[in-house]
Order: C-alpha cells, then structure tokens, then sequence
C-alpha cells in the first residue's frame, strides 16, 4: 500500500460535518494480504489492517472499518472482528483515534474524520471493495454509529457494541444497524444507553437488530457470532 493520505488534506468544511468523501473504485496499486500496521505521517501508528488472501473467483472484499473504545489501540480494534475474517472474506481496517478517543466524543467531528478518509482512500487504492461496514466497541461503537449514519450513502451496515449514543449532524442513507449491549454493563448502563437508543432509531426508519445479553462492558463470543452472521447473510 502507498502511504496514506496525509490527515490535514483539504476537506472543505466535509470533516467538521462527518463527512466522508472516499469511495470505492478499482484499485490502481493491488495491496498484499496480511496483517499490516500503517503509520501516520511524521510518524506514529494510523491504522492496522488485515487482508485475506484473495477468493478464488476474485469477488471484492466487504470492508469492516472497526473503531476501539476509549483508551484502547487499533489492535484491539482489528481484534473484534479478526477470528472470522478469513470465513468471511472481510477486510479490515482498524484506525487509531488521534487522542484517547475520538473527535466527536472530545468536541465535534475533526481530525479523526480526516484521518479515515485519508485511510479509506488508501484502502480503495488498493483493494476491491464491494460493501462498507462500520464497527466498534464503547466509544467505538458510539463514533461507528455517528459517522455510519451521517455517511449512509458510503456505509450499508453499522455494528455497535455497547455504544452510548449516536450524533450525526446530518444523516444520508439507511444503513442497516446492529446492536448488542450487556444488561449488567456498569461503564455505560444499558438503560441510558441502548435502551433509549434503538427504540429512537427505530423511531427514524432505521432497520436495528438488537441483542442484549447477560454480563457486562464486553463481547462475548456468542455475540460476535451472532453480528457476524448478520453481517454476512
């Protein structure tokens, strides 16, 4: 892959607004597959990216853009959904969030915004993409959903784990929204969070499944499988 879009490229005010203007298109530089970490410029990590080996009949990846929780790192971002990449033919793409979280969650949409469209445009550079999902875990799942619904014309599927809420200042699109969240999750409490939350984006038009489970702030195993599946089918 070449190197990324540097993050301060000029958006126009898109970034301010969650805008995001890659798209795919064919690639013009084939990446390798593989686990790849990809840095920043002037240094310090971007992303991490996981790549199978390409299908047999060449059929394009769907793209998994998966987005850690506060404090967390883009490894344990790839992590979410890499047990079952391979099965299922996705490609993913795990960035860093510049500060300890993400823009939106510190002030309004940004830097972090930048970065991934300069990522995404790297991405497309040089892999087939057919289909692009959004995902993450806590505040991950929080900025998936932002930017998910405020770019539903890039985006098809959003899934959320655990989120806290959801703030596109604009939305395009119907992308369709998977949800979890743990009945006893003390870091962000179920009934405050995705209990108010699904019913309000039902309330919008937006097709949600929803599963909620016993246990706290995490992903247990049945879970993922489950998102998984729905994703894929």
């Amino acid at each position: 892959m070449s190197d990324p879009t540097p993050p301060d490229r000029e958006q126009g005010n898109d970034s301010r607004h969650g805008r995001l203007t890659a798209r795919a298109h064919p690639p013009v530089a084939p990446a390798p597959a593989g686990l790849m970490p990809l840095s920043a410029p002037g240094g310090g990590l971007l992303a991490m990216v996981y790549a199978p080996e390409p299908a047999a009949d060449d059929a394009a990846y769907r793209l998994v853009v998966l987005l850690h929780g506060a404090g967390g790192s883009a490894r344990q971002g790839l992590d979410l959904l890499l047990p079952v990449a391979d099965a299922h033919h996705l490609l993913l793409v795990a960035p860093q969030a510049a500060a300890s979280s993400w823009d939106l969650i510190a002030g309004g949409f940004g830097v972090d915004v930048r970065r991934i469209d300069g990522l995404l445009a790297n991405v497309f550079d040089g892999y087939p993409v057919r289909d692009v999902t959004f995902g993450g875990f806590s505040d991950g799942a929080s900025y998936a959903l932002s930017l998910g619904l405020t770019n539903g014309d890039l985006v098809d599927a959003v899934l959320a784990f655990s989120p806290g809420f959801a703030a596109p200042l604009a939305t395009q699109g119907r992308p369709r929204i998977f949800v979890s969240h743990g009945v006893d999750d003390r870091v962000l409490p179920i009934d405050v969070c995705s209990r108010r939350l699904v019913p309000h984006l039902h309330d919008l038009g937006y097709d949600v499944t929803y599963e909620e489970f016993p246990g706290g702030h995490e992903i247990p195993t049945p879970i993922r499988e489950s998102a998984t599946a729905w994703l894929t089918t």
